[in-house]
Protein backbone atom coordinates (compact mmCIF):
# COMPACT_ATOMS: atom_id res chain seq x y z
CA UNK A 1 0.00 0.00 0.00
CA UNK A 2 1.50 3.35 -1.03
CA UNK A 3 1.32 6.57 0.98
CA UNK A 4 -1.66 7.97 -0.95
CA UNK A 5 -3.71 4.81 -0.43
CA UNK A 6 -2.76 4.75 3.26
CA UNK A 7 -3.97 8.33 3.66
CA UNK A 8 -7.21 7.45 1.87
CA UNK A 9 -7.74 4.41 4.12
CA UNK A 10 -7.10 6.40 7.31
CA UNK A 11 -9.40 9.17 6.11
CA UNK A 12 -12.19 6.62 5.63
CA UNK A 13 -11.60 5.29 9.15
CA UNK A 14 -11.81 8.79 10.62
CA UNK A 15 -15.00 9.55 8.69
CA UNK A 16 -16.51 6.29 9.94
CA UNK A 17 -15.67 7.23 13.55
CA UNK A 18 -17.15 10.69 13.00
CA UNK A 19 -20.36 9.15 11.69
CA UNK A 20 -20.58 6.79 14.66
CA UNK A 21 -19.98 9.60 17.17
CA UNK A 22 -22.50 11.83 15.41
CA UNK A 23 -25.09 9.06 15.60
CA UNK A 24 -24.46 8.71 19.32
CA UNK A 25 -25.08 12.45 19.71
CA UNK A 26 -28.30 12.27 17.73
CA UNK A 27 -26.96 13.98 14.62
CA UNK A 28 -25.97 13.08 11.10
CA UNK A 29 -22.33 12.81 10.02
CA UNK A 30 -22.87 15.79 7.70
CA UNK A 31 -23.37 17.98 10.79
CA UNK A 32 -19.65 17.65 11.59
CA UNK A 33 -16.97 19.24 9.42
CA UNK A 34 -13.63 17.45 9.33
CA UNK A 35 -10.63 19.73 9.02
CA UNK A 36 -7.33 18.01 8.31
CA UNK A 37 -4.67 19.63 10.46
CA UNK A 38 -1.85 19.69 7.93
CA UNK A 39 0.93 21.53 9.77
CA UNK A 40 4.36 20.52 8.32
CA UNK A 41 2.77 17.95 6.01
CA UNK A 42 4.07 18.06 2.42
CA UNK A 43 1.72 19.21 -0.36
CA UNK A 44 1.68 15.69 -1.82
CA UNK A 45 0.05 14.41 1.37
CA UNK A 46 -2.64 17.10 1.16
CA UNK A 47 -3.20 16.30 -2.50
CA UNK A 48 -3.68 12.63 -1.64
CA UNK A 49 -6.21 13.53 1.03
CA UNK A 50 -7.99 15.81 -1.43
CA UNK A 51 -8.17 13.01 -3.98
CA UNK A 52 -9.71 10.84 -1.25
CA UNK A 53 -12.43 13.41 -0.62
CA UNK A 54 -11.02 15.89 1.91
CA UNK A 55 -11.86 19.51 1.26
CA UNK A 56 -10.93 21.36 4.47
CA UNK A 57 -7.33 21.89 5.57
CA UNK A 58 -6.10 23.69 8.68
CA UNK A 59 -2.73 25.38 8.97
CA UNK A 60 -1.03 26.81 12.05
CA UNK A 61 1.24 29.26 10.27
CA UNK A 62 0.20 31.89 7.76
CA UNK A 63 3.17 31.52 5.43
CA UNK A 64 2.89 27.74 5.39
CA UNK A 65 -0.76 28.13 4.47
CA UNK A 66 0.17 30.45 1.61
CA UNK A 67 2.66 27.91 0.26
CA UNK A 68 0.24 24.97 0.57
CA UNK A 69 -2.58 26.88 -1.10
CA UNK A 70 -0.29 27.77 -3.99
CA UNK A 71 0.95 24.18 -4.31
CA UNK A 72 -2.55 22.70 -4.42
CA UNK A 73 -3.70 25.24 -6.96
CA UNK A 74 -7.33 25.82 -7.80
CA UNK A 75 -8.74 22.44 -6.85
CA UNK A 76 -12.52 22.63 -6.60
CA UNK A 77 -14.17 23.55 -3.29
CA UNK A 78 -10.97 23.68 -1.23
CA UNK A 79 -11.40 25.52 2.08
CA UNK A 80 -8.47 26.79 4.14
CA UNK A 81 -8.61 27.32 7.90
CA UNK A 82 -6.15 29.15 10.14
CA UNK A 83 -6.06 27.12 13.35
CA UNK A 84 -2.93 28.70 14.84
CA UNK A 85 -2.39 32.09 16.42
CA UNK A 86 -2.54 35.10 14.10
CA UNK A 87 -0.13 37.98 14.55
CA UNK A 88 -1.47 41.39 13.63
CA UNK A 89 1.35 42.02 11.15
CA UNK A 90 0.22 38.99 9.10
CA UNK A 91 -3.45 39.90 8.91
CA UNK A 92 -3.41 41.09 5.29
CA UNK A 93 -1.90 37.83 4.04
CA UNK A 94 -4.17 35.75 6.28
CA UNK A 95 -7.32 37.44 4.95
CA UNK A 96 -6.21 36.66 1.39
CA UNK A 97 -5.41 33.03 2.22
CA UNK A 98 -7.90 31.61 4.71
CA UNK A 99 -11.65 31.09 4.54
CA UNK A 100 -12.14 30.86 8.31
CA UNK A 101 -9.93 32.08 11.15
CA UNK A 102 -10.41 29.95 14.26
CA UNK A 103 -8.29 31.94 16.68
CA UNK A 104 -9.68 35.42 17.24
CA UNK A 105 -9.06 36.23 20.90
CA UNK A 106 -8.64 40.01 21.15
CA UNK A 107 -10.32 43.17 19.94
CA UNK A 108 -7.14 44.55 18.36
CA UNK A 109 -6.99 41.56 16.01
CA UNK A 110 -10.63 42.05 14.99
CA UNK A 111 -9.90 45.70 14.28
CA UNK A 112 -6.93 44.75 12.10
CA UNK A 113 -9.03 42.22 10.19
CA UNK A 114 -11.75 44.81 9.68
CA UNK A 115 -9.29 47.33 8.28
CA UNK A 116 -8.34 44.85 5.57
CA UNK A 117 -11.81 43.52 4.80
CA UNK A 118 -15.11 45.17 5.61
CA UNK A 119 -17.53 43.64 3.09
CA UNK A 120 -18.21 40.88 3.63
CA UNK A 121 -16.51 40.67 7.02
CA UNK A 122 -14.06 37.82 7.47
CA UNK A 123 -15.60 34.73 9.17
CA UNK A 124 -14.02 33.91 12.53
CA UNK A 125 -14.36 31.75 15.59
CA UNK A 126 -13.67 33.14 19.04
CA UNK A 127 -10.86 31.16 20.66
CA UNK A 128 -11.65 30.41 24.29
CA UNK A 129 -8.99 29.34 26.78
CA UNK A 130 -11.43 26.98 28.41
CA UNK A 131 -8.94 25.56 30.92
CA UNK A 132 -7.42 28.90 31.90
CA UNK A 133 -3.91 27.79 30.97
CA UNK A 134 -1.23 30.48 30.99
CA UNK A 135 0.61 28.74 28.14
CA UNK A 136 -2.34 28.94 25.73
CA UNK A 137 -3.95 31.74 23.78
CA UNK A 138 -7.65 32.48 23.94
CA UNK A 139 -10.06 34.70 25.78
CA UNK A 140 -11.14 33.65 29.27
CA UNK A 141 -14.67 32.19 29.32
CA UNK A 142 -15.84 35.00 31.61
CA UNK A 143 -14.55 37.62 29.14
CA UNK A 144 -15.98 36.05 25.97
CA UNK A 145 -19.27 37.97 26.05
CA UNK A 146 -17.51 41.34 26.32
CA UNK A 147 -15.16 40.45 23.47
CA UNK A 148 -18.04 39.39 21.25
CA UNK A 149 -19.91 42.63 21.95
CA UNK A 150 -16.79 44.63 21.08
CA UNK A 151 -15.97 42.88 17.79
CA UNK A 152 -19.34 41.76 16.43
CA UNK A 153 -19.55 44.67 14.00
CA UNK A 154 -16.05 44.09 12.65
CA UNK A 155 -15.99 40.36 11.89
CA UNK A 156 -18.50 37.60 11.18
CA UNK A 157 -18.54 35.51 14.34
CA UNK A 158 -19.58 31.94 13.54
CA UNK A 159 -18.92 30.25 16.87
CA UNK A 160 -16.27 29.22 19.38
CA UNK A 161 -13.04 27.22 19.30
CA UNK A 162 -10.90 25.71 22.03
CA UNK A 163 -7.89 23.50 22.72
CA UNK A 164 -8.52 21.80 26.07
CA UNK A 165 -5.82 21.02 28.63
CA UNK A 166 -3.67 18.08 27.59
CA UNK A 167 -4.23 14.77 29.34
CA UNK A 168 -3.09 11.16 28.79
CA UNK A 169 -6.76 10.22 29.20
CA UNK A 170 -8.71 11.27 26.07
CA UNK A 171 -11.97 11.18 28.01
CA UNK A 172 -10.68 13.89 30.36
CA UNK A 173 -11.33 16.49 27.67
CA UNK A 174 -15.06 15.76 27.70
CA UNK A 175 -15.73 18.15 30.59
CA UNK A 176 -14.02 20.98 28.71
CA UNK A 177 -15.98 20.25 25.54
CA UNK A 178 -19.21 20.31 27.53
CA UNK A 179 -18.22 23.61 29.13
CA UNK A 180 -17.54 25.18 25.72
CA UNK A 181 -20.90 23.97 24.42
CA UNK A 182 -22.67 25.40 27.47
CA UNK A 183 -20.79 28.69 27.03
CA UNK A 184 -21.78 28.79 23.35
CA UNK A 185 -25.42 28.22 24.22
CA UNK A 186 -25.38 30.95 26.88
CA UNK A 187 -23.65 33.44 24.59
CA UNK A 188 -26.11 32.71 21.80
CA UNK A 189 -28.88 33.63 24.19
CA UNK A 190 -27.40 36.85 25.55
CA UNK A 191 -25.84 38.21 22.35
CA UNK A 192 -28.57 37.25 19.90
CA UNK A 193 -25.94 35.94 17.49
CA UNK A 194 -26.25 32.53 15.87
CA UNK A 195 -23.07 30.95 17.24
CA UNK A 196 -23.54 27.59 15.56
CA UNK A 197 -19.89 26.58 15.26
CA UNK A 198 -18.01 24.59 17.89
CA UNK A 199 -14.45 23.82 16.78
CA UNK A 200 -13.10 21.36 19.31
CA UNK A 201 -11.53 17.92 19.28
CA UNK A 202 -8.36 16.57 17.69
CA UNK A 203 -6.91 13.16 16.87
CA UNK A 204 -7.01 11.75 20.42
CA UNK A 205 -10.41 13.07 21.48
CA UNK A 206 -12.51 14.05 18.46
CA UNK A 207 -15.12 11.35 19.08
CA UNK A 208 -15.77 12.68 22.58
CA UNK A 209 -15.89 16.23 21.20
CA UNK A 210 -18.56 15.24 18.68
CA UNK A 211 -20.59 13.52 21.38
CA UNK A 212 -20.47 16.82 23.31
CA UNK A 213 -21.64 18.86 20.33
CA UNK A 214 -18.61 19.68 18.16
CA UNK A 215 -19.51 20.85 14.66
CA UNK A 216 -15.85 21.05 13.58
CA UNK A 217 -13.01 18.68 14.47
CA UNK A 218 -9.34 19.23 13.63
CA UNK A 219 -7.63 15.92 12.90
CA UNK A 220 -4.09 15.47 11.60
CA UNK A 221 -2.11 12.49 12.84
CA UNK A 222 -5.02 10.04 12.47
CA UNK A 223 -5.02 10.72 8.72
CA UNK A 224 -1.48 11.77 7.84
CA UNK A 225 0.47 9.71 10.35
CA UNK A 226 3.31 11.16 12.42
CA UNK A 227 4.01 14.81 11.74
CA UNK A 228 7.25 15.58 9.89
CA UNK A 229 9.67 17.89 11.65
CA UNK A 230 9.30 21.52 10.65
CA UNK A 231 12.18 22.71 8.51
Amino acid sequence: MNEASEIAARLREVRDRIAEAATRSGRKAEAVRLILASKTQPPDALAAAYDAGARDFGENYVQEGVAKRSALGERSALRWHLIGNLQTNKVRVAVATFDLIHTLDRASLAAALHRIRQTPPIPVLIQVNIGGEASKAGVAPAAAEALIDEVRDRVAIEGLMTVPPASPDPTAARRWFAELRELRDRLTGVTGLVLAGLSMGMTDDYAAAIEEGATIVRVGRAVFGSRPLRQ
